[in-house]
């Protein structure tokens, strides 16, 4: 009887029960079953049983709560390429090139390119105007021309945000401007009094931050547009600034040139001082980026060669994490993937680097500008290629390149 009724395979199981099996695998063992059958090639290829895989992976598209933000990709093909990341292999190009006006520090707007990703444009600021390239196919190209151009700085854009189809940029001329992407519309106020450093754009309302040793909350409700709602006295420049994601209160970064933390968060609705984060800043040790993970954990780098991470839940006064340039330069720019990968820009020759936050070392190091020495002004990626803005250059670093 034995002989009649032989047993099945266990790839003859309900597909519910192999998922569940299958579930307690990691990546070696599921990649050496998909070579098995073509019934569990299509099995083992599912992106309910990578996902568990992904969320502990670098930029597989997956933030700290669960979101996946890059929805679409084959998870499975998301681990993959997660893996060069961790390893560094990838592909390295310069996409575009333009003029060197002035080799600058930070403290001038000259020569200080800013960009933003979304979907398949690419946004750069050049000089007073901020251009919009389409991605070539496989993201690593640009098209040589730009599809769009938004103006109305008379000096160079310092920076901009790219939020519901609209750019919203300071400028150089102390100005604000408000673009709408698929559209004629464009609004210009007078800001400052001197360079508009930063901006953010969130629930409409705009935050400005100034050379001037101010930041200001305006409106852009109907018929309030440009209004000024709120001055807030830093009384030291502002070089970084960002709306929490709650849109109740938003953080400064300034110059430490005082004796007051460069960190500070403010109300948003009264512009008064919420709270001031840290107390061992040196002076000079200026925030030149901050990043909000989620309503309650921000990322700040600066002059004095440190990436921090705070969780406003547990402390104020200290961070919970830090970890140190490994060479002594000031951090221009941070970006992380919400989860557990951080990069960064470094001051001298165009150093990115790559880190886990689940490691106090550098992951991985990237130099875009050798043998000249240029700072990344700012850095953007997805979850398959990372761009880098220079003085003079933009590089892209692929990644799905084995």
């Amino acid at each position: 009887s034995r002989a009649a009724f032989p047993p099945s395979p266990l790839w003859a199981l309900p597909e519910e029960l192999l998922l569940l099996i299958c579930s307690y695998l990691d990546a070696q063992a599921l990649g050496r079953l998909a070579q098995v059958c073509r019934r569990l090639r299509f099995l083992s290829g599912r992106d309910v049983l990578w996902r568990r895989i992904a969320r502990g992976c670098l930029n597989s598209g997956f933030t700290q709560l669960g979101s996946d933000v890059a929805a679409g990709i084959p998870v499975k093909e998301r681990v993959k390429v997660s893996q060069n990341w961790r390893h560094g292999r990838c592909r390295r190009e310069t996409v575009l090139k333009w003029k060197c006006k002035q080799v600058a520090s930070f403290s001038s707007s000259f020569l200080m390119p800013w960009m933003e990703l979304d979907g398949d444009y690419l946004y750069l600021s050049q000089a007073e105007n901020i251009q919009a390239y389409h991605l070539c196919a496989q993201g690593t190209g640009l098209q040589r021309h730009p599809q769009a151009i938004f103006s109305g700085h008379q000096e160079d854009v310092c920076r901009f945000v790219l939020v519901n189809s609209h750019i919203v940029s300071g400028g150089g001329d102390g100005s604000i401007v408000l673009h709408k992407i698929h559209g004629s519309y464009s609004v210009k106020f007078s800001a400052h009094e001197q360079e508009v450093n930063c901006v953010d754009f969130q629930g409409g309302l705009i935050v400005s931050g100034s050379r001037d040793r101010t930041a200001k909350v305006w409106s852009l409700s109907t018929g309030r547009v440009g209004q000024c709602l709120h001055t807030v006295q830093t009384e030291d420049r502002v070089w970084s600034i960002a709306i929490s994601p709650l849109l109740s209160s938003f953080v400064t970064g300034t110059a430490c040139c005082g004796h007051t933390s460069p960190l500070r968060i403010w109300d948003l609705e009264s512009g008064q001082l919420l709270t001031c984060l840290g107390t061992d800043f040196h002076r000079g040790a200026g925030v030149l980026d901050v990043f909000y993970e989620t309503p309650s954990l921000l990322l700040s780098c600066g002059y004095d060669t440190y990436i921090r991470y705070w969780d406003i839940r547990t402390s104020t006064r200290k961070c919970v994490q830090e970890w140190e340039e490994p060479h002594d330069s000031a951090l221009y720019c941070i970006r992380s993937d919400k989860n557990h990968m951080i990069a960064s820009g470094s001051s001298y020759y165009g150093v990115v680097r790559l880190w886990d936050k689940r490691q106090t070392r550098c992951l991985q190091s990237f130099h875009l500008s050798s043998p000249t020495s240029s700072p990344v002004y700012c850095l953007r990626f997805s979850t398959t290629h990372l761009y880098a803005a220079l003085a003079s250059a933009l590089h892209v670093l692929d990644f799905t390149a084995s």
